[in-house]
């Protein structure tokens, strides 16, 4: 008990020296630690997953959503990107979920799960910062960098060899429910990178329709499209040849003219690496109406 009293009063004694000292230590800041990268992902989201497997994470993927169908040797599973079920996502015991909704990303937060949600983005550097952001959460941060810039080249190049196409107008078609895209859009936003006109910006001028505006026949048949996109040959079959047959559509400028592309509608609708595939696509006809010209 003695010793104890002693220390203590010598520790006291000490304290008020320093208290007669005029130099101040100051508290050392703690750097947060970063979060260590995840090794076990679910994703729900088909770009997330494309991406995923393109920097060199895919092994450490252990189930996608069932739209998650590239690359074909994904593993997919019956688990659902839009109305997903927190226990089945659970049951993969994931430290982190890629998704597009936010539907459960609380729940699977409250389960001690990291969840990163994204949408389209708006513009190419958009796409980029997802890459990236994947890069992080996975620990392949090169490989991610690597991959964008990988992806800028072939744009630019892709752009620095095709010849002048302003003033040529275009249709992307969604559906046969004529539903479109405008300018405002991520992939109108490609569209817009080789110079080319949509005619479905007159169609929503202000944006009040998200982008996606359903256009009428006598809209398109009157805007009379130098070329069209159709980004629906999957689930609704559509071709040339079932543009051509419909009423009044085979005298369209670019029915006449062969300029009717048919896109894979998920490279269409998908913001991951194979954006540049549909690059290709528009710079590939492009070229070929411009040399008919």
């Amino acid at each position: 008990m003695k010793k104890l009293f002693a220390l203590l009063l010598v520790m006291a004694m000490f304290a008020v020296a320093c208290g007669d000292d005029e130099t101040v230590v100051e508290p050392v800041a703690e750097t947060p630690a970063e979060d260590p990268p995840a090794d076990r992902i679910v994703s729900l989201s088909a770009t997330a997953t494309e991406i995923l497997f393109a920097i060199g994470a895919g092994d450490l993927v252990v189930a996608v959503d069932s739209y998650s169908n590239y690359p074909d040797y994904g593993p997919i599973t019956d688990l659902q990107a839009f109305t997903p079920n927190v226990e089945a996502i659970a049951s993969y015991e994931p430290d982190l979920v890629v998704m597009q909704t936010t539907a459960v990303a609380a729940e699977l937060e409250a389960l001690g799960i990291t969840v990163i949600q994204r949408d389209a983005p708006a513009d190419f550097s958009g796409v980029y910062a997802q890459i990236e952001e994947l890069g992080r959460a996975t620990g392949f941060i090169a490989q991610a960098a690597e991959l964008v810039l990988e992806m800028e080249t072939e744009i630019t190049d892709l752009q620095a060899d095709l010849p002048d196409a302003d003033g040529l107008t275009y249709y992307h078609e969604l559906g046969t429910d004529l539903y479109s895209l405008t300018s405002s859009t991520f992939v109108g936003e490609i569209y817009g990178l080789f110079g080319l006109t949509n005619i479905a910006d007159g169609a929503d001028p202000d944006g009040a329709l998200g982008g996606y505006p359903q256009l009428s026949e006598e809209f398109i048949l009157g805007a009379n499209p130098d070329l069209i996109f159709l980004a629906d040959t999957i689930f609704a079959e559509q071709n040339a040849a079932t543009i051509a047959a419909r009423p009044g559509w085979g005298d369209l400028t670019a029915v006449q003219g062969g300029a009717v592309v048919e896109l894979d509608d998920d490279v269409a609708s998908r913001w991951g690496p194979r954006v540049v595939a549909f690059a290709e696509a528009i710079a590939d006809v492009l070229a070929e109406v411009t040399a008919a010209a």
